[in-house]
């Protein structure tokens, strides 16, 4: 047996090594010699088939990967190079020239078909020319960009040099508003210093200046009291000294007299004058006890005579204890609402006999309702601007308005018409009242006044100056001769009608005073103001006895029912405040929809009248 190497070609077209065992013929005639491997290749090992197949298929997967990836790269673009006529014909068709295109096809192909056109005319564009005009479009796209940039810098510029200027003026600015503040801020600590080194004299002042007032209060009463015992005395004498008829004339007048105020209407001008008549000895004046500032009226044959303080209130005999309410679980409630007014209802009052409602209003007109049913009554127009209040004669028969045209007008029922008209006031009139004997309603103005009209002689009797502001309210004691106001110059004054002159002003609030209102007894003032503050002032002690808070709303107008335990408060958030007196317990009736501006109890305290800027009235039960 003889062996032998040899090569074999596989499947794939690889070649692999392999041995061969040739059997031994004796028959052949050709001898074989054996080959004897050589050295180097024999010294090698042995090569593993599987791992030389492995190394193959290794090197098949790179090529292939390989392929592939030179697949996925797409060849490159031949440029074919340009000729002339494809030159010149692509940039007439760039330049839009389409007819000199026609010619120069025309007359080339013409030329060409001749054999007329040399070889160097045809051939290619030198690339020279096809790069000249691409850097020439490169050129004017870099300097279209190079200006457009030129731009964009300039802009810039300007506007940081715009910005730095302001930045300047403002750090200038900021600098100087700096030094103002130090220099204001040192001012207000040098007034707070000077000031405070006027507070203490201030309020020595205002103590000295309140006892002043209180002495010279209780003097003028001393003194009325004085007159009165020596105006008895005198009248005494006379009495034992004349005859009979004259002292029977005299206790009659005094007896008529009585009957009046026991009816509840206020003494009559007859009945003042035929008391007065009974004292015919003229005084004498004393100059100790005579007021300087009281000015001297001149006597108008009409005129009115004021009645005698006597301090009786007759409407006192009807009121028993507190009001219903109070005793009543869950207090009022709204039973009724009357659409009075096509605007806001800015005053209301009740009759003193029947029950009947006044309201007037920005409307220009006041109106007259039956309450409860709410049927209307009467209509009164004339006043040319908004009515701000109104208030009924003592006798039910008659109706004084105040409105914002400067006018005050008396209506009579029985006319159905005005019967006069006092037009003296500046600017516009706030409130009115009426003296319970009937011949004197008193006024209050913007004009900084109040003033009292003689209803007989028609004319202005006494004009109370004295307010630095608007006088917003005023009302007279009822059968009394003093006069109540509140103003804008935060203080209330009482006054005596009958010579205008101020016999004590009440200090402490510190805004607008909007109203204020006597009790029934006529021994506690309230008052409200623009701040929503109520104050309780005594007027027997001249001093203030507690403050409410039913703010930041405005307070519009306050009023006490009969037996002055309950202080009903109109407030300007829309709802009825109603405080009482003894607890200091404060409730609200919620109801209206807009600001309330005026309440008004009737006299037995079993029901409460509001009227609002919704235009309607409501009647609480």
């Amino acid at each position: 047996m003889a062996t032998a190497s040899g090569e074999r070609a596989g499947e794939d077209g690889a070649y692999y090594l392999e041995q061969a065992v040739l059997p031994v013929d004796s028959d052949d005639e050709f001898p074989y010699e054996e080959v004897e491997i050589d050295d180097d290749f024999a010294s090698e090992p042995d090569e593993d088939l599987h791992a030389a197949v492995r190394t193959i298929q290794e090197a098949q997967e790179d090529q292939d990967a390989l392929t592939a990836g030179e697949r996925m790269v797409p060849p490159p673009v031949n440029l074919r190079p340009e000729v002339v006529d494809d030159f010149v014909r692509n940039f007439l068709v760039k330049m839009g020239m389409m007819r000199t295109l026609d010619c120069f096809q025309t007359e080339w192909y013409e030329l060409q078909q001749r054999g007329l056109l040399n070889e160097e005319d045809v051939k290619v564009v030198p690339d020279v020319y096809v790069r000249n005009q691409q850097l020439d479009l490169q050129v004017k796209t870099l300097r279209r960009d190079l200006d457009k940039f030129k731009d964009a810098a300039n802009k810039a510029k300007d506007t940081y040099v715009k910005l730095r200027k302001e930045r300047d003026f403002n750090r200038m600015h900021h600098k100087r508003v700096v030094q103002e503040k130090n220099r204001l801020i040192d001012d207000i600590k040098r007034l707070k210093k000077h000031y405070a080194s006027y507070e203490p004299t201030l309020s020595q002042l205002k103590e000295k200046y309140e006892v002043a007032m209180k002495e010279k209060m209780l003097a003028k009463l001393e003194r009325d009291r004085s007159v009165n015992q020596v105006s008895g005395l005198q009248a005494t004498l006379r009495n034992l000294e004349g005859s009979s008829r004259e002292s029977g004339s005299m206790e009659l007048s005094k007896s008529d007299r009585r009957l009046m105020f026991a009816s509840g209407v206020g003494p009559t001008q007859s009945s003042v004058r035929q008391a007065r008549e009974v004292n015919t000895m003229p005084r004498q004046p004393n100059p100790q006890n005579m007021d300087v500032t009281a000015q001297p009226q001149p006597r108008h044959p009409d005129d009115s005579e004021f009645p005698t303080d006597t301090g009786v209130n007759p409407q006192l005999t009807n009121i028993k204890g507190p009001s219903a309410h109070l005793t009543r679980t869950g207090g009022f409630r709204l039973t009724h609402t009357i659409q009075a007014h096509s605007l806001a209802v800015s005053g209301i009052a009740l009759h003193p006999r029947k029950q009947i409602l006044a309201t007037v209003s920005d409307d220009h007109t006041w109106k007259m309702w039956a309450i409860p049913s709410g049927d209307i009554i009467m209509t009164g127009e004339g006043h040319s601007d908004w009515i701000a209040d109104c208030d009924f004669h003592p006798s039910g028969a008659q109706l004084v308005t105040a409105s914002g045209d400067s006018t005050v007008k008396i209506w009579d029922f029985s006319k159905a018409e005005c019967v006069h008209t006092f037009t003296e006031h500046q600017h516009a009139v706030w409130g009115c009242s009426w003296h319970a004997c009937g011949d004197f309603v008193a006024s209050c103005s913007m004009d900084n006044t109040a003033k009292v009209w003689d209803l007989n002689s028609l004319r202005c009797r006494f004009t109370l100056r004295g307010h630095a502001d608007s006088v917003n309210s005023i009302a007279f004691l009822p059968y009394s001769n003093t006069l109540l106001t509140s103003s804008a110059d935060k203080t209330v004054s009482l006054w005596d009608s009958r010579t205008g002159i101020c016999g004590q002003t009440f200090y402490g609030h510190t805004h607008s005073v909007n109203h204020a209102a006597f009790s029934l007894k006529g021994d506690i003032v309230a008052s409200c103001d623009s701040y929503g503050n109520v104050k309780l002032w005594d007027i027997r002690t001249c001093a203030p006895m507690t403050t409410v808070d039913v703010g930041p709303h405005p307070a519009n107008r306050v009023t006490f029912d009969g037996s002055a335990s309950v202080l009903a408060i109109a407030s300007n958030d829309g709802t009825t405040k109603m405080y009482e007196v003894a607890t200091g317990q404060v409730s609200t009736l919620t109801g209206h929809e807009d600001a309330v501006h005026s309440v008004c109890f009737d006299k037995s305290g079993d029901f409460l009248v509001s009227g609002s800027s919704d235009c309607s009235v409501r009647i609480w039960s």
